[in-house]
Protein backbone atom coordinates (compact mmCIF):
# COMPACT_ATOMS: atom_id res chain seq x y z
CA UNK A 1 0.00 0.00 0.00
CA UNK A 2 1.34 3.40 -0.98
CA UNK A 3 2.27 5.72 1.88
CA UNK A 4 3.20 9.41 1.97
CA UNK A 5 6.90 8.58 1.77
CA UNK A 6 6.24 6.79 -1.53
CA UNK A 7 4.24 9.79 -2.75
CA UNK A 8 7.07 12.16 -1.81
CA UNK A 9 9.56 10.05 -3.76
CA UNK A 10 7.30 9.85 -6.83
CA UNK A 11 6.60 13.61 -6.81
CA UNK A 12 10.23 14.47 -5.94
CA UNK A 13 9.12 16.60 -2.99
CA UNK A 14 9.44 16.36 0.79
CA UNK A 15 7.12 14.35 3.03
CA UNK A 16 6.07 17.66 4.62
CA UNK A 17 4.93 18.95 1.24
CA UNK A 18 2.87 15.80 0.63
CA UNK A 19 1.28 16.18 4.06
CA UNK A 20 0.40 19.80 3.31
CA UNK A 21 -1.25 18.86 0.01
CA UNK A 22 -3.22 16.04 1.64
CA UNK A 23 -4.49 18.44 4.31
CA UNK A 24 -5.21 21.30 1.87
CA UNK A 25 -2.53 23.52 3.36
CA UNK A 26 -2.36 26.81 1.43
CA UNK A 27 1.42 27.29 1.51
CA UNK A 28 2.42 24.94 -1.29
CA UNK A 29 3.54 26.05 -4.74
CA UNK A 30 1.19 25.16 -7.59
CA UNK A 31 3.95 23.15 -9.31
CA UNK A 32 4.57 20.94 -6.28
CA UNK A 33 0.85 20.57 -5.59
CA UNK A 34 0.28 19.29 -9.15
CA UNK A 35 3.18 16.86 -8.81
CA UNK A 36 1.77 15.43 -5.58
CA UNK A 37 -1.77 15.19 -6.99
CA UNK A 38 -0.43 13.36 -10.04
CA UNK A 39 1.43 10.90 -7.79
CA UNK A 40 -1.79 10.33 -5.82
CA UNK A 41 -3.69 9.65 -9.04
CA UNK A 42 -1.09 7.28 -10.49
CA UNK A 43 -0.68 5.29 -7.27
CA UNK A 44 -4.42 5.30 -6.41
CA UNK A 45 -3.46 6.51 -2.93
CA UNK A 46 -6.09 6.70 -0.16
CA UNK A 47 -5.68 8.13 3.31
CA UNK A 48 -5.36 5.65 6.15
CA UNK A 49 -8.30 6.90 8.20
CA UNK A 50 -7.30 4.87 11.25
CA UNK A 51 -3.88 6.52 11.20
CA UNK A 52 -5.52 9.95 10.90
CA UNK A 53 -7.76 9.20 13.87
CA UNK A 54 -4.81 7.92 15.86
CA UNK A 55 -2.82 11.10 15.17
CA UNK A 56 -5.74 13.33 16.16
CA UNK A 57 -6.79 11.23 19.14
CA UNK A 58 -10.40 11.31 17.94
CA UNK A 59 -12.52 9.20 15.63
CA UNK A 60 -15.48 11.62 15.22
CA UNK A 61 -17.63 8.57 16.02
CA UNK A 62 -20.15 8.46 18.85
CA UNK A 63 -21.81 5.26 20.06
CA UNK A 64 -25.53 5.16 20.81
CA UNK A 65 -26.99 2.21 22.73
CA UNK A 66 -30.73 1.66 22.42
CA UNK A 67 -32.80 -1.49 22.97
CA UNK A 68 -35.03 -1.09 19.90
CA UNK A 69 -34.72 1.02 16.77
CA UNK A 70 -38.37 0.71 15.75
CA UNK A 71 -39.94 2.19 18.88
CA UNK A 72 -41.16 5.83 18.67
CA UNK A 73 -39.66 6.77 22.07
CA UNK A 74 -36.14 5.75 21.06
CA UNK A 75 -36.62 6.94 17.48
CA UNK A 76 -37.32 10.47 18.73
CA UNK A 77 -34.36 10.41 21.11
CA UNK A 78 -32.19 9.26 18.21
CA UNK A 79 -33.59 12.00 16.00
CA UNK A 80 -32.40 14.64 18.47
CA UNK A 81 -28.98 12.97 18.79
CA UNK A 82 -28.60 12.62 15.00
CA UNK A 83 -29.46 16.27 14.38
CA UNK A 84 -26.64 17.40 16.66
CA UNK A 85 -24.27 14.79 15.21
CA UNK A 86 -24.81 16.26 11.75
CA UNK A 87 -24.16 19.80 12.97
CA UNK A 88 -20.97 18.74 14.79
CA UNK A 89 -19.65 16.54 11.96
CA UNK A 90 -19.97 13.32 13.96
CA UNK A 91 -21.06 9.90 12.76
CA UNK A 92 -23.13 7.60 14.95
CA UNK A 93 -22.47 3.95 15.68
CA UNK A 94 -25.74 2.32 16.74
CA UNK A 95 -25.94 -0.66 19.09
CA UNK A 96 -29.39 -2.26 19.17
CA UNK A 97 -29.27 -4.44 22.27
CA UNK A 98 -32.75 -5.83 22.96
CA UNK A 99 -31.60 -5.34 26.58
CA UNK A 100 -28.84 -7.94 26.23
CA UNK A 101 -25.93 -7.07 28.52
CA UNK A 102 -23.45 -8.69 26.14
CA UNK A 103 -24.34 -6.19 23.44
CA UNK A 104 -23.99 -3.26 25.82
CA UNK A 105 -20.58 -4.63 26.75
CA UNK A 106 -19.60 -4.58 23.06
CA UNK A 107 -20.30 -0.83 23.01
CA UNK A 108 -18.33 -0.26 26.23
CA UNK A 109 -15.46 -2.33 24.82
CA UNK A 110 -15.35 -0.17 21.68
CA UNK A 111 -15.08 2.91 23.92
CA UNK A 112 -12.27 1.26 25.85
CA UNK A 113 -10.42 0.45 22.63
CA UNK A 114 -10.82 4.06 21.38
CA UNK A 115 -12.92 2.94 18.40
CA UNK A 116 -15.52 5.53 19.42
CA UNK A 117 -14.99 8.82 21.25
CA UNK A 118 -17.99 8.67 23.58
CA UNK A 119 -21.13 6.69 24.33
CA UNK A 120 -24.80 7.51 24.91
CA UNK A 121 -26.89 4.78 26.59
CA UNK A 122 -30.58 5.50 26.05
CA UNK A 123 -31.74 2.58 28.19
CA UNK A 124 -29.50 0.06 29.90
CA UNK A 125 -29.43 -3.49 31.18
CA UNK A 126 -25.95 -3.55 32.75
CA UNK A 127 -25.15 -2.33 36.27
CA UNK A 128 -24.05 1.21 37.00
CA UNK A 129 -20.84 -0.21 38.49
CA UNK A 130 -19.94 -1.64 35.06
CA UNK A 131 -20.49 1.74 33.43
CA UNK A 132 -18.38 3.48 36.09
CA UNK A 133 -15.50 1.11 35.31
CA UNK A 134 -15.47 2.42 31.73
CA UNK A 135 -15.60 6.15 32.53
CA UNK A 136 -11.79 6.57 32.26
CA UNK A 137 -11.99 5.63 28.56
CA UNK A 138 -14.34 8.41 27.43
CA UNK A 139 -17.58 10.28 28.19
CA UNK A 140 -20.66 8.13 28.89
CA UNK A 141 -24.11 9.71 29.16
CA UNK A 142 -27.28 8.01 30.40
CA UNK A 143 -30.94 8.83 29.84
CA UNK A 144 -32.05 8.39 33.46
CA UNK A 145 -31.78 10.14 36.81
CA UNK A 146 -28.31 9.60 38.31
CA UNK A 147 -27.27 10.96 41.70
CA UNK A 148 -23.78 9.56 42.21
CA UNK A 149 -22.05 12.60 40.69
CA UNK A 150 -19.83 10.47 38.44
CA UNK A 151 -22.00 9.75 35.40
CA UNK A 152 -23.57 12.39 33.14
CA UNK A 153 -27.28 12.15 32.38
CA UNK A 154 -30.23 13.84 30.74
CA UNK A 155 -33.47 12.73 32.34
CA UNK A 156 -37.04 13.38 33.35
CA UNK A 157 -38.06 12.80 36.97
CA UNK A 158 -40.15 9.66 36.60
CA UNK A 159 -41.13 9.59 40.26
CA UNK A 160 -42.46 13.15 40.13
CA UNK A 161 -44.23 12.71 36.78
CA UNK A 162 -45.91 9.50 37.88
CA UNK A 163 -46.93 10.95 41.23
CA UNK A 164 -48.52 13.98 39.58
CA UNK A 165 -50.41 11.82 37.07
CA UNK A 166 -51.71 9.57 39.86
CA UNK A 167 -52.85 12.62 41.83
CA UNK A 168 -54.61 13.94 38.73
CA UNK A 169 -56.54 10.68 38.32
CA UNK A 170 -57.35 10.50 42.03
CA UNK A 171 -58.83 14.00 42.05
CA UNK A 172 -60.87 13.01 38.99
CA UNK A 173 -62.52 10.40 41.20
CA UNK A 174 -60.35 7.32 40.52
CA UNK A 175 -59.09 5.07 43.32
CA UNK A 176 -58.62 1.81 41.42
CA UNK A 177 -55.69 2.87 39.27
CA UNK A 178 -53.36 0.54 37.40
CA UNK A 179 -50.39 1.11 35.13
CA UNK A 180 -48.54 -0.46 32.21
CA UNK A 181 -44.75 -0.62 31.79
CA UNK A 182 -42.30 -1.98 29.26
CA UNK A 183 -40.20 -3.98 31.72
CA UNK A 184 -40.08 -4.29 35.49
CA UNK A 185 -36.28 -4.15 35.83
CA UNK A 186 -35.57 -0.71 34.30
CA UNK A 187 -34.50 2.30 36.36
CA UNK A 188 -37.54 4.30 35.21
CA UNK A 189 -39.84 1.41 36.13
CA UNK A 190 -38.38 1.32 39.64
CA UNK A 191 -39.11 5.04 40.05
CA UNK A 192 -42.69 4.57 38.82
CA UNK A 193 -43.22 1.62 41.17
CA UNK A 194 -41.94 3.68 44.11
CA UNK A 195 -44.28 6.56 43.20
CA UNK A 196 -47.21 4.16 42.88
CA UNK A 197 -46.59 2.53 46.28
CA UNK A 198 -46.20 5.93 47.97
CA UNK A 199 -49.46 7.07 46.37
CA UNK A 200 -51.31 3.95 47.56
CA UNK A 201 -49.98 4.49 51.09
CA UNK A 202 -50.81 8.21 51.09
CA UNK A 203 -54.50 7.60 50.38
CA UNK A 204 -54.72 4.25 52.21
CA UNK A 205 -55.82 2.45 49.03
CA UNK A 206 -55.67 -1.29 48.50
CA UNK A 207 -52.68 -2.58 46.53
CA UNK A 208 -53.49 -5.00 43.72
CA UNK A 209 -50.40 -6.45 41.96
CA UNK A 210 -52.58 -7.41 38.98
CA UNK A 211 -53.01 -3.70 38.25
CA UNK A 212 -49.35 -3.56 37.14
CA UNK A 213 -49.07 -4.94 33.60
CA UNK A 214 -45.62 -5.30 32.03
CA UNK A 215 -44.21 -6.03 28.56
CA UNK A 216 -46.32 -3.24 27.06
CA UNK A 217 -44.39 -1.48 24.30
CA UNK A 218 -46.32 -1.49 21.03
CA UNK A 219 -49.79 -0.71 19.67
CA UNK A 220 -50.81 -4.38 19.59
CA UNK A 221 -50.05 -4.74 23.32
CA UNK A 222 -53.17 -2.68 24.00
CA UNK A 223 -55.33 -5.71 23.24
CA UNK A 224 -53.39 -7.76 25.80
CA UNK A 225 -54.00 -5.10 28.45
CA UNK A 226 -57.76 -5.05 27.84
CA UNK A 227 -57.88 -8.86 27.89
CA UNK A 228 -56.11 -8.97 31.25
CA UNK A 229 -58.27 -6.37 32.98
CA UNK A 230 -61.47 -7.87 31.55
CA UNK A 231 -60.63 -11.09 33.41
CA UNK A 232 -60.25 -9.31 36.78
CA UNK A 233 -63.03 -9.46 39.36
CA UNK A 234 -62.37 -5.84 40.23
CA UNK A 235 -60.73 -4.14 37.22
CA UNK A 236 -59.07 -0.72 37.46
CA UNK A 237 -61.08 2.34 36.47
CA UNK A 238 -57.98 4.17 35.17
CA UNK A 239 -54.62 3.29 33.63
CA UNK A 240 -51.32 5.10 33.30
CA UNK A 241 -49.88 3.61 30.11
CA UNK A 242 -46.25 3.06 29.06
CA UNK A 243 -46.51 5.20 25.95
CA UNK A 244 -48.99 6.61 23.45
CA UNK A 245 -48.62 3.62 21.12
CA UNK A 246 -49.94 1.23 23.76
CA UNK A 247 -52.52 3.81 24.89
CA UNK A 248 -53.86 4.09 21.34
CA UNK A 249 -54.04 0.30 21.14
CA UNK A 250 -56.08 0.24 24.36
CA UNK A 251 -58.42 2.98 23.11
CA UNK A 252 -58.93 1.15 19.79
CA UNK A 253 -59.63 -2.16 21.54
CA UNK A 254 -62.09 -0.49 23.92
CA UNK A 255 -63.90 1.08 20.99
CA UNK A 256 -64.17 -2.31 19.27
CA UNK A 257 -65.51 -3.92 22.45
CA UNK A 258 -67.90 -1.06 23.29
CA UNK A 259 -66.00 -0.11 26.45
CA UNK A 260 -66.68 3.56 27.11
CA UNK A 261 -63.66 5.85 27.54
CA UNK A 262 -63.35 7.66 29.91
CA UNK A 263 -66.58 6.58 31.65
CA UNK A 264 -65.58 2.93 32.14
CA UNK A 265 -61.83 3.28 31.75
CA UNK A 266 -59.70 6.43 31.87
CA UNK A 267 -56.36 6.49 30.03
CA UNK A 268 -53.20 8.59 30.32
CA UNK A 269 -50.40 7.89 27.86
CA UNK A 270 -46.77 9.06 27.74
CA UNK A 271 -44.63 10.92 25.16
CA UNK A 272 -47.30 13.08 23.40
CA UNK A 273 -46.77 11.41 20.04
CA UNK A 274 -48.88 12.49 17.01
CA UNK A 275 -51.13 9.45 17.42
CA UNK A 276 -52.19 10.74 20.86
CA UNK A 277 -53.27 14.04 19.35
CA UNK A 278 -55.11 12.30 16.51
CA UNK A 279 -56.97 9.99 18.92
CA UNK A 280 -57.58 12.69 21.56
CA UNK A 281 -55.61 10.79 24.24
CA UNK A 282 -54.64 12.52 27.48
CA UNK A 283 -50.88 12.18 27.77
CA UNK A 284 -47.64 13.32 29.38
CA UNK A 285 -45.56 15.45 27.01
CA UNK A 286 -41.91 14.32 27.07
CA UNK A 287 -39.46 16.53 25.09
CA UNK A 288 -37.68 13.56 23.51
CA UNK A 289 -35.90 15.36 20.65
CA UNK A 290 -34.68 18.01 23.06
CA UNK A 291 -33.45 15.24 25.35
CA UNK A 292 -31.55 13.74 22.41
CA UNK A 293 -29.92 17.11 21.73
CA UNK A 294 -28.81 17.35 25.35
CA UNK A 295 -27.46 13.79 25.44
CA UNK A 296 -25.27 14.46 22.41
CA UNK A 297 -23.90 17.77 23.72
CA UNK A 298 -23.04 16.24 27.08
CA UNK A 299 -21.22 13.38 25.35
CA UNK A 300 -19.29 15.52 22.88
CA UNK A 301 -18.28 18.08 25.54
CA UNK A 302 -17.56 15.59 28.31
CA UNK A 303 -20.10 17.43 30.46
CA UNK A 304 -20.52 15.41 33.67
CA UNK A 305 -23.78 16.96 34.82
CA UNK A 306 -27.35 15.83 35.35
CA UNK A 307 -29.77 17.72 33.12
CA UNK A 308 -33.42 17.47 34.14
CA UNK A 309 -35.97 18.02 31.38
CA UNK A 310 -39.42 19.23 32.33
CA UNK A 311 -42.72 17.75 31.21
CA UNK A 312 -46.40 18.64 31.25
CA UNK A 313 -49.76 16.91 31.26
CA UNK A 314 -51.78 17.36 28.07
CA UNK A 315 -55.46 17.13 28.97
CA UNK A 316 -57.60 15.60 26.24
CA UNK A 317 -60.60 13.29 26.11
CA UNK A 318 -59.55 10.01 27.73
CA UNK A 319 -59.84 11.12 31.38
Amino acid sequence: MTNIKDLAKMAEVSVTTVSRVLNNHPYVSEEKRKAVLEAIKVSNYHKNINAVHLSKGKTQLMGVVLPFSDHPYFALLLKGIAKQALEHNYKLVLFQTDYMESREMEALQMLKQKQIDSLIICSRACDLSTIEEHLPFGPIVLCESITNGKIASTFVDQYKIFSEALEYLYHKGHEKIGYCIGRRSGANSHDRKRAYKDFIAKYNLSYNPDYIIDECLYFEDGEKVIKQISEMDTPPSALLVTNDQVASGIVTCCHNQNVSIPDELAIIGFDNQPIAQMMNITTIDLPLEEMGNSLFLQAVNGDVSNQEMFVKLIERGTV
